[in-house]
């Protein structure tokens, strides 16, 4: 299999700036490296969980979230090379079917944060179909600024079971916008948010 980054991508921050802007309240839980930075450019919030040094815990944390909290939609915004790692979490987050979380992986096709390797995405490896063979409900790969706005009128709508979306991004490394590393800070006034108290 060969890679398809020759077909259309877009600029990273962008979509996710477009996401959050349209997010309605969702939870958003983001993956190591750079989606986190990609969530923080667009503007820090005690409604962001990031996760510092849980390489492939992204799908599994906002699983625990959205069965936590039902009544909320939660979001995981995460990258290819994280999601590899827990390719397992797709089998196990189908299976226990959570009508509230959507997961979007940012696919640059490589390993952005060791060194810009080429990922198994760039080898035929696609995400969305792998979640479809799970059993998601809906998944889908989006290519342009057009389509990501059209999929922020769909997340708002009721789900029949977990969501993935792919974003194949342009593969080059930004500057870094570095959230809070405190992550006992970052966790508290995440329960702060949702009304519990710190622990």
């Amino acid at each position: 299999m060969v890679s398809d980054m020759t077909l259309a991508t877009m600029d990273r921050r962008a979509a996710v700036k477009t996401l959050l802007d349209a997010r309605d309240g969702a939870l958003v839980v983001t993956g190591l490296g750079s989606p986190t930075y990609d969530v923080h450019a667009a503007g820090d919030r005690d409604d962001n969980y990031y996760l510092w040094g849980a390489m492939g815990g992204a799908a599994l944390v906002g699983l625990g979230l959205a069965q936590a909290q039902p009544e909320k939609r939660v979001m995981v915004i995460t990258g290819d090379g994280e999601q590899l790692m827990a390719f397992g979490a797709l089998a196990t987050i189908s299976v226990a079917r959570p009508r509230n979380l959507d997961i979007v992986v940012l696919d640059n096709q490589h390993f952005g944060e060791t060194g810009m390797q080429s990922s198994h995405t760039g080898r035929g490896i696609a995400f969305d179909r792998v979640a479809a063979a799970c059993g998601f409900a809906e998944t889908a790969k989006l290519r342009s600024l057009e389509e990501v706005e059209a999929l922020c009128g769909r997340l708002r709508q009721p789900a029949e079971g977990p969501r993935l979306f792919v974003l194949k991004v342009a593969a080059e490394n930004l500057p870094r916008s570095l959230p809070p590393r405190d992550a006992v800070h970052v966790k508290n006034r995440f329960r702060a948010r949702l009304g519990l108290a710190p622990c």
